[in-house]
Formats: structure tokens, sequence, C-alpha cells
């Protein structure tokens, strides 16, 4: 089945006794323009998202009729878990991510990282709130530079959402 766009997301819609099937992704291929995947059920599912910033996420519906539903399941990974106790540190630590070019999640409170030794072990000899876990990492924060030049009137734009 070639799944060009999504149709919605399992939150806004009536499931009814429809069956879900899910397409198991990991949160780096959330990202992924073209990608081959089988579903929990063996239905094999190729995207081909030729629009810009079509991003997967949890309980994304790439396929319904009127007897199933084939939705996205990001499943858990390895996971620094880190719970900064002020803004001061909060900014450190998210100064020391940057550095290191990795994704950032945040949900109920925690910042979120892919498990990275070199990191964890920095960030615990900085005595910050971290350990490691398994998560499912689903909301990005998200940011942008825009390209630029280094000669006159160019500058960067940055673009936080």
């Amino acid at each position: 089945m070639l799944v060009t766009e999504k149709s919605g997301n399992l939150k806004d819609v009536e499931v009814n006794n429809r069956l879900i099937d899910y397409l198991s992704l990991e949160w780096y291929e959330a990202n992924k323009r073209i990608l081959h995947k089988f579903t929990q059920s063996g239905k094999e599912i190729t995207f081909r998202f030729l629009k810009e910033n079509q991003k997967l996420a949890q309980g994304d519906i790439i396929y319904e009729d009127e007897k199933s539903i084939i939705a996205i399941d990001v499943v858990p990974c390895e996971a620094i878990i880190i719970r900064p106790a002020t803004m001061y540190d909060m900014a450190a630590i998210c100064y020391e991510i940057g550095n290191k070019h990795l994704p950032l999640f945040f949900e109920n409170n925690e910042l979120l990282v892919p498990f990275d030794t070199p990191l964890f072990n920095l960030l615990s000899a900085m005595s910050y709130d971290v350990k490691k876990g398994v998560r499912k990492l689903i909301n990005p924060l998200r940011s942008s530079v825009a390209p630029h030049g280094h000669g006159k009137g160019n500058s960067i734009s940055i673009i936080c959402n």
C-alpha cells in the first residue's frame, strides 16, 4: 500500500468497532519522507511524502475504511530523562544538548534525549537530575535555522515552535 499523506489522528476520530492495525516506527523514522515498513498484522506500507514538513506522530492515521484503521505507534527507546530544578539548569542543560546536535523532546516537565553515553556522563558529573529510562520520544522541540550567507545584508533566522 502506498501512503502519500496522513488522514488524521486517533485522538480526533471515532474508532467505533474498527480494528486498529499499528505500524511501529522508531522516533527517528517519523521524519522520513520515503519509508518501507510492515504493520503489526503484516500489511506492507510504503510512505512517499512529497510535501514539506509531513512528519508522522503517535496515533496518526495513514489508512482507514469502515472496518479498519492503520495508525502510527512510536516505539519506546532508551532515553536520558532530565528534570531541571531551575530555569538556569534548563538553559545550561539545553546548551549542552545543543552543542551535541542531539534531538530534544519534552513531556511531563521532563527533557528527553535519545540515550547518549557521553552526554549522560557529562550531565551526571555536573550533578543534574538525570536517569536512564525507556520512553516514547513523541514530542520533539522543533527548531529550524533558515539558510543564510555571511556577506553584507545576510542574517540568520531561527524559528522555534
